[in-house]
């Protein structure tokens, strides 16, 4: 797989930013490794996120050790998209900011 450079990215930061589904993520943190600006973290699942999953998806998580990917310096993304193509879960896509 070609890793993008930062002359490939489309967008200047803030236009894009990546949303994880948090029904899908396991906190592998495949997508902490491949983002050059260093836009997610992966951390255990905030409390509030955590009760407004369905008891499935709750379990899930406990298996997978309550860890998601959060997003907090999404305003840095420069859509390369590396994130999108590196998670195995499918958790990630690139939405137009508000």
């Amino acid at each position: 797989m070609r890793q993008n450079s930062m002359r490939d990215c489309k967008q200047e930061p803030g236009v894009i930013a990546p949303v994880v589904d948090l029904k899908r993520c396991e906190g592998k943190g495949d997508c902490l490794k491949v983002c050059p600006e260093k836009v997610f973290e992966v951390r255990r699942i905030d409390e509030l996120d955590y009760l407004g999953l369905d008891l499935m998806h709750r379990l899930k998580l406990r298996v997978h050790g309550m860890k998601v990917a959060y997003t907090p310096n999404a305003h840095a993304c420069r859509s390369c998209g590396l994130c999108v193509t590196a998670c195995p879960e499918r958790a990630i896509k690139l939405a137009k900011t508000a």
